[in-house]
C-alpha cells in the first residue's frame, strides 16, 4: 500500500506512505442491524427483559409517565424511532392516555432546543398526541432535592422525574470522562441542576495533583469516580424501566437492552466494548485518524473524540496525522476561552475554580496531545492552536513533509469516532470489568 485515501470534510484527501515497515487500517468489528424493530422492541420490553419485570408489569393505566430522551447531539442514533414504538405501547397495550405522557429532554448544560427540534426530536406522532415535551432547565428554581451520593454529590433533579413513573431511552457509546455514554448519565448530568454536574464532572480532575484523574476514561468502569457517583445519583432518583440503544456505525440499530435501569445499561455497555474496542498487539509509531469527514469534523469539540482514540493507538512519542476540517472552529461556545490560562500557566487551578464540560474537554486534549507530535489537516488558524500543541496546516502536502513513515509501523484509522484502538491486556481488563 502506497496511497490512502481519507475522508476530509465533503471531500477525500490522498496521502502517499511509501516506505512504511508495516500498514493496518483499523476498522469496528462488524454488527448487526435489527430487521424488524417493531418485533425486537416488542420482545425486548416483555420477554427479553434483564433483570426486570416486564414493562407492562411496572406501569399501570393511571399512572403519570416521564419519558426521559437524549437532546440532539445524540439524534443520529434514531431514538426517536424507539419513543414512537414506545408511546405506542404505553397507551395500546397498558392503556395509559397519551396526555398523562410528559417526554424531558435531558439537556444537562446544553442549549435549549426550538419547538421544530423537538419535534423532529421525538417524531409527528408523539410530539402531536402527548401531554407535552419540554427541555430540562438546569438552572431552574424548581429543582427538586433527592438526597446526597457517598461522594458528596447534592442531587437536584427536575420535578417531572419526582412522584412519577419514569423510562429513560438513552444510546450507549464509549465515553471519555464517564467510561460509558447512555443510561445513567441521562440522569447526571441529563436532568440535574447545574450545581449537581459540577459537583460530579469535576471528578474528572486528580485530587492531588494537577492532571487527569486515572481512573476515568472511555472504558473505565468500576473504579472511575465519575461513573459510581452518577449511578449513585440514579438510585436517589429510582428510574422505572430503562431502554438503552446501541448502533453500528451505519447509524443502524443493532441491539436493544431494557429492563432494569442499571443492570439493562451495564449488558450495552458490554455490547459498545465488544464491538467497537478493538484489540490492538501494540501501539505504532505513525498513526493517521479522519474523523470520518462530514458532519463529524465540523468543529474540533467534536472532532477530539477521534483524536483521542488516534492517540490510544500511538506509541509515546509517535506521531498522528488528524485530519478534521473544523469550519466551525472550537464548537463549544467556551472552547477556545480556556487558551487563555493555558498560556498563563493556570489552566488546571482555572478549571477547579471554574469547571466546565467543555473547558475539561480543552483540558484533555492538551493532556492527549502531549503524548507525542500531532499534525493537523483543518481550516483552524495554527496561531490559534498552537498553545496546545497541534501543528495545523490547510496543505496536506506541506503537513507530510514533516511525516516520516519510512521504515514505521503505521495505522489507518479511516472513522476514528467509530473505533476506540486498546492494546489487548487493557482490552480484555475492561471486558472483565463489566462481567
Amino acid at each position: 500500500m502506497e496511497n490512502i485515501k481519507l475522508k476530509y470534510g465533503k471531500k477525500e484527501v490522498e496521502i502517499s506512505i511509501e516506505g512504511a515497515k508495516s500498514v493496518e487500517t483499523l476498522l469496528e468489528n462488524p454488527m448487526r442491524s435489527i430487521e424488524d424493530i417493531e418485533q425486537e422492541f416488542k420482545y425486548c420490553v416483555e420477554d427479553g427483559v434483564i433483570a426486570s419485570e416486564p414493562l407492562k408489569n411496572l406501569v399501570a393505566a393511571g399512572d403519570d409517565v416521564t419519558i426521559v430522551i437524549s437532546d440532539t447531539t445524540r439524534f443520529w442514533m434514531r431514538q426517536d424511532i424507539i419513543y414512537e414504538l414506545l408511546v405506542k405501547y404505553l397507551h395500546d397495550k397498558i392503556g395509559v392516555p397519551y396526555k398523562k405522557i410528559a417526554v424531558l429532554v435531558a439537556l444537562g448544560t446544553h442549549r435549549k432546543t426550538s419547538d421544530e427540534e423537538k419535534k423532529t426530536l421525538v417524531g409527528e406522532f408523539v410530539y402531536s398526541n402527548i401531554d407535552r415535551v419540554v427541555d430540562h432547565d438546569c438552572d431552574a428554581p424548581d429543582l427538586v432535592y433527592v438526597g446526597t451520593t457517598p461522594m458528596g454529590t447534592e442531587v437536584l433533579v427536575n420535578p417531572l422525574a419526582v412522584g412519577r413513573k419514569l423510562i429513560v431511552i438513552a444510546g450507549t457509546v464509549h465515553h471519555l470522562m464517564a467510561g460509558y455514554g447512555g443510561g445513567r448519565k441521562s440522569i447526571v448530568p441529563g436532568i440535574v441542576s447545574r450545581k449537581t454536574v459540577k459537583m460530579n464532572h469535576i471528578r474528572a480532575l486528580d485530587p492531588n495533583a494537577p492532571k487527569s484523574d486515572g481512573r476515568i476514561g472511555s472504558g473505565k468502569f468500576s473504579m472511575n469516580p465519575i461513573n459510581i457517583d452518577m449511578l449513585d445519583a440514579a438510585r436517589l432518583v429510582k428510574p422505572t424501566f430503562g431502554i438503552n440503544i446501541c448502533v453500528n456505525s451505519s447509524a443502524k440499530h443493532s441491539g436493544l437492552f431494557c429492563g432494569d435501569f442499571e443492570l439493562a445499561w451495564k449488558e450495552s455497555c458490554m455490547y459498545i466494548q465488544k464491538n467497537y474496542g478493538l484489540p490492538i498487539e501494540k501501539e505504532a509509531d505513525v498513526v493517521f485518524v479522519s474523523c470520518g469527514g462530514f458532519p463529524k469534523d465540523l468543529n474540533l469539540y467534536q472532532a477530539v473524540k477521534s483524536l483521542f482514540n488516534g492517540i490510544r493507538a500511538m506509541k509515546e512519542g509517535g506521531t498522528i496525522v488528524f485530519l478534521a476540517e473544523c469550519p466551525e472552529g472550537g464548537g463549544a461556545k467556551d472552547f477556545f476561552d480556556w487558551i487563555k490560562p493555558l498560556k498563563k500557566g493556570c489552566l488546571d487551578e482555572s478549571l477547579r475554580a471554574d469547571f466546565t464540560i467543555g473547558g475539561y474537554i480543552f483540558y484533555a486534549t492538551c493532556e492527549n496531545i502531549r503524548k507525542g507530535r500531532v499534525l493537523m489537516l483543518s481550516e483552524l488558524d495554527p496561531n490559534e492552536v498552537n498553545d496546545m500543541g497541534l501543528e495545523s496546516y490547510s496543505d496536506i502536502d506541506e503537513l507530510m513533509k514533516n511525516v516520516d513513515v519510512k521504515d514505521k509501523d503505521v495505522y489507518i484509522i479511516p472513522y476514528g469516532g467509530n473505533v476506540v484502538p486498546q492494546v489487548r491486556e487493557t482490552y480484555e481488563r475492561f471486558i472483565e470489568d463489566l462481567k
